[in-house]
């Protein structure tokens, strides 16, 4: 019987707004397609636990048993600053205040980004594409979508027609957002003038300036694919017209995710997505995470503690272990004591890690009487992570196997009270959770890995510092690094680090 057989996944599903028992469209594999960064900033700490949730989603399900094809792309294109119809694209504008090429902007916040998602222990997707990748799918996609009634061009862009859509599908079942309820907070944007028949329309595919770098031909001139429509391409030509799940954080809902799910339908007449799954939001100190408020956090901030809030710096899996605490879906709430909380409850859990695997007692050869405990507590610990991923609960349950473990490792436990095979499975449980489902690593184990992690994550930073013409910020990181024993070599490769006995 495979895992998933005894221990059944429920997740909630935004689109019904309750928890349902998961049943993948084909019986042991999974299509999951999660939203990827668009590449023209640093990735922030909000990121970071938007792709840890899905982390988390992608281990357990692999490890219940599930073949799973996971797809999360990288927006190199489209994305507008408006986060809608209007304004500059975020890369070209990026490009433009850094003086380079819009792709040198992909490729270097692309780096970066993979930096981070190495720091952080994520394991890489089975498929990465970006935007710019598939524009011809894209075109295509944009011409059954007005071959079927549902989109229009206007001096070489094309929207979708919300209004007809509505005529016979539902616009808003995902985010329950009402048209009607719309209007007011797009009327001021409508006032100057619009090519939309209907207010709450969308582009699919934008016409180009003139001085727009980046940009294609189609049959209606040149121009730009709509954000919203590289996801509905990119997720459909992976996992399916119709697939297993779709995550993404809890902003996306409205209108990124809503205009997938209107343009897939209006394309190929088919409702995408048959799990839709948000996390939700990180607050700091009890407000909502702005860079206006001087109160967001760079990954590399975290790890060197060169933050006004920080008092130190935390390692990246203090920092995994800290998210992991909290429910994917309720707002965490990032703070230095609870980070400082949060340390203690990881050495404290590595601590028995290494313990377990070192243990070498005499246990029972037959039934002990804490073989019972054993048995309740991998239930529960699978019983948890089954609920909706709740790595909370599942916490709770790993620190009383680790009293146990400890119990045993002082001796304050008697071997004898377990059987040797509850052991082993007591043993394997904790360690597979630990480390391949919760993905969480002993920092004090594999130190060179995170110390180039590390230094990679400086090395952009302060190339990025260069770029900008940011002297002081240059110098810092150098003169730091060299105070530390690290001394940076610049050469016609790059940047490498030598550090001093």
């Amino acid at each position: 019987m495979a895992l998933y057989e005894k221990y059944p996944l429920t997740v909630f599903n935004s689109l019904n707004r309750q928890k349902e028992l998961f049943t993948p469209l084909v019986a042991d594999r999974v299509g999951l397609y999660v939203c990827g960064p668009t590449v023209y900033n640093e990735a922030h700490l909000g990121n970071v636990r938007t792709f840890l949730t899905f982390d988390i989603l992608y281990r357990y399900l692999t490890y219940l048993g599930y073949k799973v094809r996971y797809v999360r792309n990288i927006t190199d294109v489209g994305h507008l600053v408006s986060d809608a119809d209007e304004g500059e694209d975020k890369i070209e504008k990026r490009a433009r205040l850094e003086k380079i090429e819009p792709m040198e902007i992909v490729q270097k916040y692309t780096n970066g980004f993979h930096a981070v998602t190495k720091l952080f222990n994520l394991i890489d997707p089975n498929i990465e594409p970006t935007a710019t990748g598939h524009i011809i799918e894209q075109i295509e996609m944009v011409e059954r979508i007005i071959a079927n009634g549902y989109g229009y061009e206007v001096n070489g862009s094309v929207y979708f027609d919300v209004k007809k859509f509505l005529e016979k599908y539902d616009y808003g079942k995902l985010s329950g957002r009402k048209v009607d309820e719309l209007l007011e907070q797009t009327r001021e944007s409508l006032e100057g003038g619009s090519d939309k028949r209907y207010f709450a329309d969308f582009a699919i595919w934008k016409a180009a300036a003139e001085n727009t770098i980046m940009k294609w031909n189609s049959p209606w001139g040149k121009g730009v694919p709509g954000w919203h429509l590289e996801c509905s391409v990119m997720s459909t030509k992976y996992l399916g017209e119709t697939f297993d799940i779709h995550g993404g954080g809890m902003d996306l809902k409205f209108p990124h995710h809503e205009c997938e799910i209107a343009q897939s339908i209006g394309a190929d007449g088919k409702d995408p997505v048959r799990y839709w799954m948000h996390g939700n939001m990180l607050t700091v100190n009890g407000t909502k995470m702005s860079k206006s408020l001087g109160n967001s956090f760079l990954p590399l901030e975290l790890i060197t503690g060169e933050h006004p809030l920080l008092d130190q710096g935390y390692s990246a899996m203090t920092v995994r272990f800290f998210f992991l605490q909290a429910h994917y879906r309720s707002t965490v709430d990032f703070s230095n004591d609870a980070l400082k909380a949060a340390e203690k409850g990881y050495k404290k859990l590595m601590n028995s890690l290494k313990a377990v695997k070192s243990l070498d007692l005499d246990f029972a050869k037959q039934k002990g009487e804490s073989d019972g405990d054993v048995d309740r507590m991998i239930v529960e610990l699978f019983e948890n992570l089954s609920d909706d991923l709740n790595t909370a609960k599942a916490l709770a349950v790993l620190f009383e196997m680790s009293a146990l473990i400890n119990g045993l490792s002082n001796q304050q436990v008697h071997p004898n009270t377990l059987s040797i095979d509850s052991f082993k499975k007591l043993a394997s449980t904790f360690s597979d959770v630990i480390e391949n489902v919760l993905g969480l690593q002993d920092d004090a184990s594999g130190s060179t890995n995170k110390l180039n992690d590390v230094m990679n994550l400086l090395i952009e930073l302060r190339a990025k510092a260069r770029a900008d013409r940011d002297w002081s910020t240059s110098d810092k990181i150098r003169d730091d690094l060299q105070s530390a024993g690290i001394t940076l070599k610049d050469n016609k490769e790059g940047t490498s680090y030598i550090i001093e006995n």
